[in-house]
């Protein structure tokens, strides 16, 4: 199957838009001073008020059979690429969201959610779309296994199981490739080299 790629841009009326919107708004800073900023709007957000979650999937042998893993997809976004990110569907909480997403998109099922973020943002400058990091556990009983994804049409996602002592380096060599890779995944790579350098006896 040939890669998917841009083939037109072109401006977009906010009127026209569906998942994004441009506002404009005015604030006062500090000395009282009035002023402009510009910045795009989800208008998708559900009553939950959060936007979406990313999905942090701890693989982990019972028996030992292999090291902590995770999983990293690789997919076609048009701006740039990008990892597992499920939109919230009304009515459901960022838990139910990672566990659905995590099986519609790689698989793999859930045993439970080991931990919830606060409330994120990733580029406040330009947005005002937010989103909470949900970490899940999935367990194996022996051997790692790859499982069916269950994509919706349309979806053209592939998952990576990746060892987490591994990561950084996986995503040099995503970089080579020619690849973006996302800020969120690169800063919880870079947090577990640093975290195995600091336990290290000086």
């Amino acid at each position: 199957m040939p890669d998917s790629k841009v083939v037109a841009v072109e401006d977009l009326a906010t009127s026209e838009a569906k998942w994004v919107k441009l506002k404009r708004c005015r604030y006062q800073d500090p000395t009282g001073k009035e002023r402009l900023w510009e910045f795009a709007e989800r208008p998708t957000r559900s009553s939950s008020g959060i936007d979406a979650v990313a999905i942090l999937a701890l693989l982990r042998s019972e028996s030992d059979a292999f090291p902590p893993s995770t999983i990293i997809i690789e997919q076609f976004r048009p701006p740039i690429n990008r990892y597992v990110v499920g939109l919230i569907s009304e009515g459901e909480t960022a838990e139910d969201t990672a566990i659905r997403e995590l099986e519609e998109e790689t698989g793999f099922k859930a045993r439970g959610v080991v931990e919830t973020s606060p409330l994120l943002v990733c580029d406040p400058g330009m947005t005002n779309a937010n989103m909470k990091l949900v970490t899940v556990d999935v367990p194996f009983p022996e051997k790692l296994e790859m499982p069916a994804q269950k994509l919706d049409p349309g979806e053209f996602i592939t998952a990576r199981i990746v060892e987490l002592a591994k990561l950084q380096a996986e995503l040099k060599e995503y970089e080579m490739k020619g690849f973006v890779v996302d800020a969120r995944l690169d800063h919880l790579a870079a947090g577990f080299e640093l975290a195995k350098k600091l336990r290290q006896p000086k």
